[in-house]
């Protein structure tokens, strides 16, 4: 065997045994960790030829009735199987069997006594003040008035078919229902229901989760009827909705969709102040006037009234209804469409709801618009109420609310990030339509992300998430820690918002800032959202498709940030300063001068700060059999002279956190200058742990910091810089304080 030879062997074997091994090192590919491509899901992370989604067309009347606090409703639903299996049985959504006494759910959260305990938490744990909950199903018929038979099973309800529903075609049938209206003071994670005011005895309705829906059925997972547990939201199909909503007749209603009967509900006066808000670009008109809501208050109609409204291409339907609601309205222009920003708040949200909350709408439509597509829908709504955040097609509930008309600057921020962040979720997940009660982070992870970015574009005063965010949390106890990638209801309720919304966002961050790039990765995001609106993505088709986009192998990062609890702490753990000199027969001499400036001559250069100055280097000839069959050689003499008098600069970084991370190092220069070199996260592909590079440099470096200006959330900024600082024991600083240096 030659020498030759060898190399092209040993290459063999190392392929042939890391081919058979369940090698996991950090730059392997994430293939096995996702679901595989196929006809549905491409490689490239975009929907396949065959890919496929299921239907469900709403018909609705529904009645709230204020005396009893009771919804009640009939629906007609067509649901169709655009899949190519056939279906022996639907599944059905009944969330509100949620709020039953003996619910599967009931006590999960802040489930331990003790002592000086609070009334309304014994009531959250004990149930102690019973209330009625959950739904009553009246009937189930097909279109020809025949009762369906059907099971429920806690939050779902299973519908049985007389024969199977085939592949491409329809199935129309019918509901009837009811439930009573909870008080969303008596649940901790309280989507819906009823606020009460005891000041002036009314009621601010919100009406979410409250009819029978579809289950989502796809091609990942067949039918997702995993149990609605408060955490993990909703996995929605779309369709059209035309809904008439009867409510007392001194009623306004906010709600999903356009209304279609103004003559009938709204007065001349608010007719024409909304149309005159539909050309008004740069500030609201109010439909409403405090003064109005204030006399409406008092008015207690017992007569009802019907508000019509049609919403197409949706996946949810919400409403709110009041006789207390504050109206204003403002027309949003974006590039190809006019959308409607309408407020509807209560007299307690004064002054700030009328300040801040459309134009807090106008901002996330732009800025989202602008990431991702054009808000596509004629509304967008925003409701105050209390201790809520929470999101749906074209409305959403928002807390925020001064105390005597006052709000502190973080009350009156944290007011404006959620009603920034819930409008967000029209686009994730509401159009782009990712399975929450699966996956929370990948509706709640990027909208934050937009919803961040809106915050520091818009309101750059606020406070916004950045990677020193989510440092408490990553470099907390790993025996409780997991990962991103992790289902919704599996997560502790005291870490899922450092989980699913702000290490997702930091995440994204460092992508679009220091991995990627601004305009490649903004391309991308908005490709893979313009790629899978009005579908169902999942997790796989958003690492794919930004690696499609942007050319960039991104498996170590969706590996290591994802999938696992591992932090970035990295060490810069030694700087070593070498001179190189051209000539040879005065080496001697150059090393004797630079360690008597550095103080005597033979003292070794210090390990931990450049107060000893370089070490001096012979740099040789190459010896000809160095080149091998190469029959060129280097201009060794312009080698020696580009390097002369330079300062070379070895740098030792350890990866102590696990996670792989670009490097950033930033050079000060002793007369005062500085520069940043910046390498990319491959370093570490050929070992893991620990790396070692050297870089030439015409100054001479003061200070060597790695990561200045924490991108990279790096849990340890104290072993960030070189020359190391000194710390001072315990047993050291309590002799100096002590005053007595001798003992």
């Amino acid at each position: 065997m030659t020498y030759k030879i060898l190399p092209f062997c040993l290459l063999f074997f190392v392929q042939s045994y890391t081919q058979t091994q369940p090698w996991q090192g950090k730059f392997e590919p994430i293939d096995n960790m996702i679901a595989p491509p196929n006809s549905y899901r491409t490689a490239s992370g975009a929907p396949g030829k065959a890919y496929w989604q299921q239907r469900a067309d709403y018909k609705i009347q529904v009645v709230l009735d204020e005396r009893t606090n009771t919804i009640s409703g009939n629906e007609t639903i067509t649901y169709y199987n655009n899949s190519p299996d056939d279906l022996s049985y639907l599944w059905i959504q009944l969330e509100q069997n949620v709020n039953r006494k003996g619910n599967d759910d009931f006590g999960q959260f802040n489930n331990g006594l003790k002592d000086g305990i609070t009334a309304r938490q014994m009531q959250f744990l004990t149930r102690a003040i019973d209330f009625p909950a959950g739904y009553s199903i009246k009937y189930i018929k097909d279109s020809n008035g025949q009762a369906m038979k059907s099971m429920v099973n806690n939050t779902m309800m299973k519908v049985l078919l007389d024969a199977p529903l085939k592949s491409g075609e329809s199935l129309t049938f019918s509901i009837g229902w009811s439930y009573p209206i909870t008080d969303r003071s008596m649940f901790l994670l309280s989507r819906e229901g009823y606020e009460y005011f005891p000041d002036d005895d009314n009621t601010v309705y919100l009406i979410a989760h409250w009819f029978p829906r579809m289950a989502v059925y796809n091609d990942t997972e067949g039918w997702q009827n995993q149990q609605f547990q408060r955490l993990g939201e909703f996995a929605l199909e779309f369709g059209d909705y035309e809904v008439e909503i009867t409510v007392p007749e001194d009623h306004l209603v906010a709600s999903t969709g356009s209304l279609l009967n103004p003559e009938s509900v709204l007065s001349n006066t608010q007719r024409e102040r909304l149309e005159r808000a539909r050309t008004s670009f740069d500030s609201p008109v109010m439909i409403v006037t405090r003064s109005e809501a204030e006399a409406n208050e008092k008015t207690k109609s017992k007569r009802q009234k019907t508000w019509v409204f049609k919403a197409e291409n949706v996946r949810d339907f919400a409403f709110a209804s009041s006789r207390k609601f504050i109206w204003d309205a403002q027309a949003v222009a974006l590039a190809s469409n006019t959308v409607m920003a309408m407020s509807f708040y209560p007299k307690e949200g004064l002054p700030v709801w009328q300040e801040e909350s459309t134009k807090a709408i106008k901002n996330a439509l732009e800025v989202y618009s602008e990431a991702t597509f054009d808000y596509p829908y004629p509304v967008c709504i925003s409701v105050n109420t209390s201790n809520i955040g929470m999101e749906f097609p074209m409305i959403s509930f928002n807390g925020g609310r001064p105390k005597n008309g006052k709000m502190s600057k973080n009350a009156r921020a944290g007011m404006i990030g959620t009603i920034i962040h819930e409008v967000g979720h029209n686009w994730f997940p509401m159009i782009v339509s990712s399975d929450e009660r699966k996956w929370m982070w990948m509706d709640e992870g990027l909208n934050t992300f937009i919803h961040q970015r809106t915050v520091a574009e818009r309101y750059p005063d606020f406070n916004s998430t950045t990677p020193k965010s989510i440092v408490p949390f990553m470099s907390g106890d790993k025996n409780i820690l997991r990962p991103i990638m992790t289902t919704s209801d599996s997560e502790i309720l005291t870490q899922f918002g450092a989980n699913f919304y702000q290490k997702p966002t930091v995440g994204l961050q460092m992508l679009r800032h220091s991995i990627i790039g601004k305009e490649l990765f903004d391309a991308a995001f908005k490709e893979y959202a313009n790629r899978w609106k009005y579908k169902h993505p999942n997790p796989a088709d958003l690492f794919r498709t930004l690696e499609d986009a942007t050319a960039t192998d991104l498996d170590w990062f969706f590996r290591g940030w994802f999938f696992t609890t591992d932090h970035v702490d990295m060490e810069l753990s030694h700087v070593k300063w070498f001179k190189v000199y051209e000539a040879e027969q005065n080496i001697e001499q150059k090393k004797r001068n630079i360690q008597v400036k550095a103080g005597g001559e033979g003292k070794a250069p210090a390990s931990n700060d450049f107060s000893n100055g370089p070490e001096v280097i012979r740099m040789n000839a190459t010896p000809d059999n160095a080149y091998g069959g190469f029959l060129s050689r280097l201009d060794e003499e312009a080698v020696r002279q580009n390097l002369s008098g330079k300062n070379l600069y070895e740098i030792t970084i350890k990866n102590l956190g696990g996670l792989v991370m670009p490097v950033t190092l930033e050079w000060i220069y002793t007369d005062g200058t500085s520069e940043i070199d910046r390498l990319p996260a491959e370093i570490w592909r050929k070992n893991e742990y620990v790396v070692t590079r050297t870089f030439v440099k015409t100054k001479e470096v003061k200070t060597v910091n790695l990561d200045p200006n924490f991108e990279f959330a790096d849990t340890n900024m104290e072993n960030n810089s070189f020359p190391k600082t000194q710390k001072e024991s315990d047993f050291e600083k309590f002799k100096r304080e002590a005053g007595d240096t001798n003992k």
